[in-house]
């Protein structure tokens, strides 16, 4: 075997439909587009969701709610997950080393489902009443980001 009689498996390469390339081709003329119509042409293009004139879906059915664009997202860790990490002190840093969160500036609430039974000081930018609880049962603290 060399490189001259190498070949790719056999039906895994397909030759491309040449369309508009006259009669014997079987997609010659009309090019497989049909007669006449707006889908014909060249250089047709069509808006998404367009219905052929009938008023679109999107805009029959009614707007309901309201979106807060100011609305503050926070990513949840629980009290199990943190456990699990063998630290003292546990940051935003620790966090997306450990892959719980994906990046550090992200705004982390620590929720309290689970157990921690070591004593440790974890920082977060909110904290649940129960986990707080919890982390102050373990003699652990719980730090704020961002408050003196």
């Amino acid at each position: 075997m060399n490189l001259s009689n190498l070949r790719p498996a056999a039906g895994s390469k397909k030759n491309n439909k040449r369309k508009g390339r006259g009669p014997g081709s079987g997609q010659g003329k009309t090019a497989g587009r049909g007669h006449k119509g707006q889908k014909s042409i060249a250089g047709f293009s069509q808006k998404k969701g367009f219905e052929g004139g009938q008023m679109p879906l999107a805009r029959r059915l009614p707007k309901r709610g309201f979106t807060n664009i100011f609305k503050t997202e926070y990513t949840e860790v629980n009290l199990d997950r943190l456990a699990a990490l063998d630290k003292d002190e546990i940051g935003p840093k620790d966090l997306v080393e450990a892959g719980l969160i994906k990046k550090e500036s992200e705004r982390i609430k620590i929720l309290g489902r689970g157990e921690i039974s070591a004593p440790r000081k974890i920082h977060g930018h909110r904290f649940s009443q129960s986990a707080v609880r919890k982390i102050e049962q373990a003699g652990g603290q719980a730090v704020l980001i961002g408050k003196p």
